[in-house]
């Protein structure tokens, strides 16, 4: 074969710096001329993997737990938590569309190689953290469903490699199809028990409107107070990662970008599409809230880890009604429980790939195959889950319970850290006429709302980052190890806080570059064309 046919070999690791997930990139083609519910149609399913982000593993708990112990008062942190993400992924998406680069390659097209670095182990350190929740959440899904052993079921999780090797070979589509039936499941799975529990329907509509306990630091119940617990909700909802994945594929429909009307359309569907789905991880996260209120008795669940749920859902003296108690006795509500766990698992186990490699292109220019990038970030987000199981191996199951969901929940405070590292530079570049031209920057309201979104946050995410901090050293620390926590968590909030002026500085000035050049550019073409 003659050397200029042959095809060329990739290698393991190379460099990149073309479009984003090339391997998708327009892969879907958007036929023209349709209405409009066969053309929300085609672009319909980039929602859907942003979604998962928003009701993975993680959510689980701290919903549950704040239905047990305030019953609907969180339902109002649920609804704006949602909404604050609608917000967030339109922009992302609107970013991706407009200007042809995920976020990740925008920042580091504006901003220096260190701080590109900087961001990069950063977001990385935060895609990992929600990894961990994704072995934990597995692995006792499949200890709970089938009986093997723990640690064997820890390295299971590895092998899901083999699953996004499969899917990566069926194309994008029905990639899309795959996580909306396993959105399905949940939603299902879920609705089946709030059913049976015939909640208070009224409560849970009173829930919905914030009032100023919902943000109180009293009563405390079961160790959480309704500040806390909203915390929780808000951090184990709006996750950096997202926006990253939302810019990159977003990009997977096939438009003429010389064309405006089709970029707007673009815009218009895929923000349907973002909403819709976001709706449904919003109805997710509230069935499992209401799961907390109507399912079982107030404060008859003590271990809120995914063992103590699995447990409650099978013990008749926890359920609040005969309904419940007589289904609960078939073990069919604690078996539907661990199916729902593994969806979610697996779901997350598409998006976290991509996610991994949409950053690791954007910020350092260097790319994996999937299958690689999954094996390798699984494979270390294994290794704390191994440790904790081989620490508690010898002790009480309750002991190994407790530790993995506390490993599952500090693990989470690098999400704090990353997201405003996210916000703030996509709230920055859609705000600016230069990124994305009069038509597609943020409007006032999409500008005033984003700002507030972004401030909140961030203000919200160190508020309780001494909480998260102190969560590390158990459930009952002693004041010294309290003092300890407190003076580590404002030195990372000093810390943060001074990345995030570096990243302003940045910004300002690549956005600075970008006008000049754009202005240079016009010049030279009304130049030619006199």
């Amino acid at each position: 074969m003659n050397e200029e046919t042959e095809p060329k070999k990739r290698k393991l690791i190379e460099y990149a710096n073309g479009p984003s997930l090339e391997e998708i990139n327009s892969s879907v083609d958007v036929p023209k001329g349709k209405g409009f519910w066969k053309t929300l149609f085609v672009y319909s399913g980039p929602g859907a993997l942003v979604a998962v982000g928003y009701m993975d593993p993680g959510n689980w708990s701290t919903s549950i737990t704040g239905g047990q112990n305030f019953e609907y008062l969180l339902m109002s942190v649920i609804l704006i938590s949602s909404l604050v993400a609608m917000l967030l992924q339109y922009m992302a998406a609107k970013l991706g569309i407009v200007t042809q680069m995920d976020l990740a390659q925008a920042i580091r097209a504006r901003t220096s190689k260190a701080l590109g670095i900087v961001l990069w182990i950063m977001t990385e350190f935060a895609i990992m953290a929600t990894d961990i929740a994704e072995v934990i959440g597995a692995a006792i899904a499949l200890f709970l469903l089938f009986h093997i052993p723990l640690i064997i079921d820890v390295f299971i999780t590895v092998f899901d490699v083999l699953l996004l090797l499969l899917l990566t070979k069926i194309g994008f589509r029905k990639i899309e199809a795959i996580v909306v039936c396993l959105i399905l499941v949940i939603i299902l799975v879920f609705g089946y028990q709030v059913a049976l529990s015939n909640p208070n329907w009224g409560g849970v509509i009173k829930g919905i409107v914030p009032t100023k306990e919902t943000f109180a630091s009293s009563p405390t119940v079961g160790g959480m107070t309704p500040l806390t617990g909203a915390l929780g909700i808000i951090g184990a909802t709006v996750m950096p990662h997202n926006l990253y994945l939302h810019s990159a594929i977003s990009q997977t429909r096939k438009i003429d970008h010389n064309d405006k009307k089709q970029v707007a359309m673009s815009v218009k569907f895929t923000a349907w599409d973002s909403n819709i789905q976001l709706t449904f991880a919003f109805f997710v996260n509230a069935l499992l809230l209401i799961m907390g209120v109507a399912v079982f008795k107030s404060g008859a669940v003590k271990d809120p880890s995914f063992f103590g749920l699995f447990q409650a859902l099978s013990d008749t003296k926890t359920m609040s009604n005969g309904v419940l108690q007589s289904v609960a006795k078939t073990g069919i509500l604690s078996t539907l429980f661990a199916v729902a766990l593994l969806a979610s698992g697996q779901n997350s186990t598409i998006t976290g790939t991509l996610t991994g490699q949409v950053i690791m292109e954007g910020f350092v220019h260097m790319r994996m195959p999937l299958w690689l990038r999954r094996l390798v970030t699984r494979l270390i987000s294994v290794i704390p889950v191994l440790i904790c199981v081989s620490l508690t191996s010898g002790k009480s199951a309750i002991d190994e319970h407790v530790a993995l969901n506390d490993l599952m929940n500090n693990s989470q405070v690098f999400l704090a850290f990353a997201l405003p590292f996210s916000m703030l530079p996509l709230l920055l570049m859609t705000d600016s006429k230069a990124e994305m031209g009069q038509q597609f920057k943020n409007g006032f309201l999409i500008k005033m709302f984003g700002w507030i979104s972004v401030v909140g946050l961030t203000y919200l995410n160190m508020l309780g980052l001494p909480a998260q901090i102190e969560g590390f050293f158990g459930s009952n620390p002693t004041k010294a190890q309290i003092a300890l926590a407190d003076h580590i968590a404002y030195g990372l909030i000093v810390i943060v806080l001074a990345l995030l002026v570096w990243t302003i500085v940045e910004m300002y000035q690549g956005n600075k570059r970008v006008k000049e050049i754009k202005s240079q550019n016009s010049a030279k073409i009304s130049e030619s064309e006199s």
